[in-house]
């Protein structure tokens, strides 16, 4: 393991105290179990805005009521 220093405030010291007592756990296992459920959940959001996107990819390309993007683009390119 790797000793790093966190600073916390007083109402964060104060509940981490309680919570290590109540549960007999050192505060320091309390603090890796927050990380790394914070870790997994980013993780989570990540993958979830991951597959939307995914899921999303080509929704349109079969439709034909739709202008045509790229020669739209390419006069406003030409435009400027």
């Amino acid at each position: 393991m790797i000793k790093t220093q966190i600073y916390l405030t007083t109402n964060q010291r104060k509940k981490l105290l309680l919570l290590s007592q109540e549960l007999g756990l050192r505060q320091s296992v309390l603090i890796r179990e927050a990380i790394d459920q914070f870790i997994e959940n980013k993780l989570i959001e990540k993958k979830k805005t991951h597959d939307a996107l995914e899921a999303a990819s080509g929704l349109w390309k079969d439709r034909n009521d739709l202008p045509d993007f790229a020669n739209i683009r390419q006069i406003k390119k030409a435009t400027q």
